[in-house]
């Protein structure tokens, strides 16, 4: 592609208009007819033997910095030249690119003398443009220099700044879709390693691509994809299909499916596995891009979490089903009149006062208060009364204001505040300081009080139940309880029985107990000695409950075998028979009494759902030979 414009005369107005006019169209000819490889040093040679220079040079900055630029075009009196990179300070090209034609009539050797092969060549004139894109920011320069001077006639100007914006728009769209091809081979890689699946299916669930991800997780390889139905990994179960229908047809609506789970089967082995499914309709309503994840492990813990709380839901149900408490076990009748007590009171908001001996499970007893009435979706808050010192209890119930007293170096919310629209059990009410019973009175009667060192009324929802092994009424009559308190907090007394008064529940207590200590501890206790449980009825057991279990802790400790021994003596200075209110009965005689008091519960009816065997778990004919055994008639 050889130029053959004519040189421009040096005057005559008349004929400088048509031979720019020519010019141009001659050069926009030329230029178009071309590659783009062939674009730049058209317009190079064009523009020089137009401008009447002996040398052009088109260059663009290199990428990521403005002090360097790179031919794209050259050209000299001796034709193309080379193509190079150079740094641009210095030169009339870092003139240029602050964005505006640069025109030196002559004096560029004495400007930029330090220019290199510009000041070498002898050049004394040029003009530049910069090229630049549709935001203003340079991309590049255009630019025609002589050895000579270079008077700058008006159309010359305009023919240049038509040469540099032509240059500038192709410079542009190259630059453009050097990026577009850089980010479609991003998507590409970003499609193909990214670790979530991706798939493009037909509207009929053909497969367009899929990505690495997904044939990994689908069990399909690459020259598969083409003829694979995303449709054909969904099982043939009602509800698979179901969940897949449903997702499709939302497709079908041009509507996005949004984390669906899906259950699939891979189709080199057919084993099952899930998906969280999210697809959309592309733009062009010709197919879908979807993306799923899989979610199997998740799926299969949350099946085994739903087996074992249904497992659980099973045996707590199996508890309840003898005394409907969790972790308050046997059947005496002391304890089922507590129990029934306990299931009267649970339905209101009335404050209820626990009284029993240390270790008869008071706090048991306020649990299954709480956990069975309307509050048990909200907090259970406790707190002992007696293990604080007596200046900390008033704020730990209430709270303190920052600085209230010397250590409140913040604000404290109290146990009330903690159980608003919940239950408080105070345990050893009756130990509780005389300065704190009169705000506790309050609480009572109004539901409000102030943290320590406040002001603000804070009024809160709370159920009180409270507990003590003392005498509340001698404490009144002794003057460290209030009167007004006592009354406020015995609305509805529970008396737990000590275990000397229910001593036919201390079998099946033994055995709760083991049970559970030993796969604690980790030992195999597959019975318990019959002498040992003699012991253990007789005994009066002064520290209730709680010594049960730290006696029978120690010997699954001590334990050599798979039965439980526990001699005379283990069991303290107090045996059987010299307890207070306490008798020496024979394994036989507990058991005995142990049936006939849930005869007597059960009205005599010994099968059926409500009958004595289901209550003690056993066979209705294993508990008539037990009866008869027994001497028991009815």
């Amino acid at each position: 592609m050889k130029p053959s414009v004519e040189n421009a005369p040096k005057s005559g107005a008349p004929h400088q208009e048509p031979l720019a006019l020519g010019a141009l169209l001659e050069i926009v000819e030329a230029i178009s007819e071309g590659s783009d490889a062939e674009f730049f040093p058209a317009l190079a040679a064009h523009v020089a033997r137009i401008m009447g220079a002996s040398h052009a040079l088109v260059a663009q900055v290199c990428s990521g910095t403005s002090d360097r630029a790179s031919t794209l075009a050259y050209w000299t009196p001796k034709g193309p030249g080379d193509q190079a990179q150079w740094d641009i300070a210095g030169t009339p090209f870092a003139e240029v690119l602050k964005g505006q034609i640069l025109h030196m009539e002559s004096g560029v050797r004495a400007r930029f003398a330090g220019a290199g092969p510009l000041a070498d060549m002898g050049i004394d004139s040029c003009l530049g443009a910069p090229l630049l894109d549709a935001k203003g920011v340079p991309l590049g320069f255009v630019c025609v220099f002589d050895q000579g001077p270079m008077p700058l006639e008006p159309w010359k100007l305009a023919l240049f700044r038509v040469f540099a914006s032509r240059a500038a728009a192709q410079l542009a769209r190259l630059s453009l879709e050097r990026e577009l091809a850089a980010s479609q081979e991003r998507f590409r890689d970003l499609f193909d390693e990214a670790p979530i699946a991706y798939v493009h299916e037909g509207l009929d669930s053909r497969f367009i691509r899929a990505n690495r991800a997904a044939m990994r997780i689908l069990g399909v390889t690459p020259d598969q994809v083409p003829t694979t139905y995303g449709k054909t990994f969904v099982p043939d179960t009602p509800d698979a299909q179901r969940r897949m229908r449903e997702a499709f047809e939302s497709i079908g609506r041009g509507t996005d499916t949004s984390g669906v789970v899906l259950e699939m089967r891979r189709k080199d082995n057919g084993k099952p596995f899930w998906i969280q499914w999210w697809s959309n309709p592309d733009p062009s309503g010709t197919y879908t891009r979807t993306m799923f994840l899989d979610i199997t492990d998740r799926v299969l813990m949350e099946q085994e979490q739903a087996r074992l709380q249904a497992q659980n839901l099973y045996l707590r149900e199996e508890i309840k089903s003898v005394h409907n408490f969790e972790e308050i076990v046997g059947s005496s009748p002391s304890l089922l009149k507590v129990l029934e007590g306990v299931k009267r009171v649970a339905a209101t908001d009335s404050t209820v006062l626990i009284t029993g001996e240390t270790g008869t499970g008071k706090e048991l007893v306020a649990r299954a208060i709480h956990s069975t009435s309307r509050r048990r979706d909200r907090p259970l808050i406790k707190l002992n009364c007696a293990a604080l010192p007596t200046e900390l209890v008033e704020s730990e119930l209430f709270g303190h204001e920052k600085g209230a007293f010397s250590g409140a170096t913040s604000k404290r919310t109290g146990r009330f505040e903690l159980a608003d629209g919940g239950t408080i059990f105070l345990d050893e009410v009756g130990e509780m300081p005389p300065g704190v019973q009169v705000k506790l009175l309050r609480v009572l009667q109004e539901s409000e009080f102030e943290r320590v060192g406040g002001s603000e009324t804070i009024r809160v929802n709370v159920r009180v139940i409270a507990a003590t092994n003392r005498d509340l009424a001698a404490e009144v009559a002794a003057g460290r309880l209030r009167s007004d308190l006592f009354y406020r907090l015995n609305v509805f007394p529970v008396q737990v029985p000590p275990l000397r008064e229910r001593s036919t529940d201390i079998p099946v207590l033994t055995s709760f107990f083991v049970t559970r200590l030993s796969a604690t501890i980790g030992r195999q206790i597959d019975d318990i000695d019959q002498e040992t449980l003699g012991r253990l009825v007789g005994y009066a057991w002064p520290g209730n409950i709680r010594e049960l279990r730290n006696v029978l802790e120690r010997a699954v400790i001590l334990s050599e075998g798979r039965s439980l021994r526990i001699a005379e003596t283990e069991l303290g200075p107090q045996v059987a028979g010299s307890g207070a209110g306490s008798r020496a009965v024979s394994l036989a005689d507990a058991e005995r009494e142990h049936i006939l008091a849930t005869l007597k519960l059960t009205k005599g009816a010994i099968a059926g759902p409500t009958g004595a065997a289901k209550l003690l778990g056993v066979p209705a004919s294993t508990l008539r030979s037990r009866m008869e055994r027994l001497g028991i008639k009815l």
